[in-house]
């Protein structure tokens, strides 16, 4: 995946590390490389995005695409996508979200709050591994723009 040249960084905030691990081999399988930076809590991923200043100036130029859990240790995963969202640096980057939660007035909330993809995590196994691989081919073909 990659736009104009420049390869997208999918940047990966999920707290549960079995399900990074499924999520990083399962997109792997389905034939993307891109670098996934991974995160535990909003926190240190908002930090990465926006920078030492706050400002967002410090993703300025990167091609980012965001796999966000909305339960995290720290902060709801709804705060995260405000965040992104209301930043003029951030608010063009996809942000896909992944989560166990499928309350219809969650997932229009995120989509409200400017969500790309609502993905519902499969419980089983297998089917969450199968709903990440189609992720992966949805990656390959997806357009991400660079931020302002």
């Amino acid at each position: 995946m990659s736009q104009a040249g420049k390869p997208v960084t999918i940047i990966m905030i999920e707290d549960d590390e079995g399900h990074a691990r499924l999520i990083e081999k399962n997109i792997r399988r389905a034939g993307v490389n891109n670098d996934v930076v991974a995160f535990t809590n909003g926190s240190s991923a908002l930090a990465y995005l926006l920078g030492p200043d706050g400002s967002g100036d410090a993703s300025v130029g990167r091609h980012l695409l965001v796999l966000l859990d909305l339960n995290l240790p720290d902060m709801t995963g709804l705060d995260i996508l405000q965040q992104i969202k209301a930043n003029q640096h951030l608010k063009r980057i996809p942000v896909v979200v992944l989560t166990t939660t499928d309350d219809s007035r969650e997932i229009q909330r995120c989509y409200d709050l400017g969500a790309n993809v609502y993905i519902t995590k499969p419980v089983n196994y297998e089917g969450f591994a199968n709903a990440i691989r189609q992720l992966g081919l949805l990656f390959t073909v997806i357009q991400v723009p660079e931020t302002a």
